[in-house]
């Protein structure tokens, strides 16, 4: 059993949503602990950044290249991607000081490590609730073997991966003696067509693996999270910014406060509409009556005729003889006077 903050993270359950707030605080740990207060106030479990420096993501080939994968700074002579990389990076300090201000406020703070040193800071000091492994590491095997070997829970995105290389990376984390494992299907495009978001692989890995399976979401809007509702997603992470207009590569596919509250309650509305597989009767049994139809008369019938199937028909309210019981009332005879467009009763034959 896997707990999230005493909450259990499994399938078919209420879903567990992380507000994915990476490094759309643009730095700014005043902006980030806005982000917190207001997406505790939308409802989510769980906000997560993301614990890069620029000596653990990138090697010096990239900043040479100066190659930005987001929009917002390609072509530009103002910045380099080194320059962005370490304006948008939060040290240890800082993390201490939001996983503090995430401890006062009720929210559980999170973050996804990129070195091993990441990994010893975001556990050993900060005692994170799990850890994070962002799709590009997925096939890092020696790191997850690394996370995996502190024995916290691990959520598992799969995106940029072949279902071999997933396989490949769940073997590893479970031979390194943690069974602790969510697997999110995840498409690492910002943002995936609607024909590429494949939300039945949600299905696929819960069937593959049988782990809790959830979804990191990368579309604009919210309609995708909520239909994986339908297949038992049990977490749900989705990037959050406060203005889709901000400088910064992450904005424009997160989602912003308005649609964060939409989410979070259309989520946890779908969520109690799947309901059981147990077929339960909810309405009263007064609305029954009035929608169900009794047997009736089609003409007056005099005491002591013989009914036949021509004397009846079938009307509201169902609060007379079922239609299905009609031949156990054929051939009787009428012990009195019924009138026309009467409910039949028992004691009347």
């Amino acid at each position: 059993m896997i707990k999230f903050n005493g909450k259990e993270i499994k399938n078919f359950s209420e879903p567990y949503i992380i507000a994915e707030i990476g490094a759309n605080h643009n730095g700014d740990i005043g902006l980030a602990k806005k982000m917190i207060d207001i997406a505790k106030e939308k409802g989510v479990d769980a906000v997560k950044f993301q614990s890069w420096s620029k000596s653990s993501i990138n090697s010096k080939k990239v900043y040479q290249d100066n190659y930005f994968l987001a929009d917002d700074y390609r072509n530009r002579s103002d910045h380099t991607l080194e320059s962005i990389i370490e304006a948008y990076s939060i040290g240890k300090e800082e993390q201490k000081e939001l996983k503090e201000y995430c401890d006062k406020v009720g929210v559980t703070f999170s973050s996804t490590p990129f070195s091993n040193a990441e990994v010893d800071f975001l556990v050993d000091e900060l005692d994170v609730e799990f850890i994070k492994v962002a799709s590009m590491d997925l096939n890092n095997l020696p790191f997850l073997d690394y996370m995996a070997r502190k024995g916290k829970p691990i959520i598992l995105s799969t995106g940029l991966s072949t279902i071999a290389e997933v396989d490949e990376a769940v073997r590893t984390i479970i031979s390194a003696g943690n069974d602790k494992i969510v697997i999110l299907h995840c498409v690492s495009i910002y943002p995936p067509k609607n024909e590429e978001v494949n939300l039945n692989n949600i299905d696929m890995l819960r069937n593959l693996y049988n782990l809790p399976t959830g979804y990191s979401d990368h579309t604009i809007g919210v309609t995708a999270p909520i239909l994986s509702i339908a297949k038992g997603t049990c977490l749900i992470e989705k990037h959050f910014t406060l203005d889709k207009n901000m400088e910064g590569w992450d904005h424009k596919v997160s989602a912003d406060p308005n649609e964060l509250e939409i989410m979070v309650r259309e989520c946890k509305n779908a969520y109690k509409m799947l309901g059981s597989y147990y077929k339960y009767v909810n309405e009263s049994q007064e609305r029954k009556d009035a929608f169900r139809r009794s047997i009736v008369t089609t003409r007056d019938i005099k005491e002591g005729e013989i009914i036949t199937e021509e004397d009846l028909e079938f009307k509201r309210p169902g609060t007379g003889i079922e239609p299905k019981y009609k031949d156990f009332i054929i051939g009787k005879r009428a012990k009195r006077n019924i009138q026309f467009d009467e409910i039949i009763k028992i004691s009347d034959f």
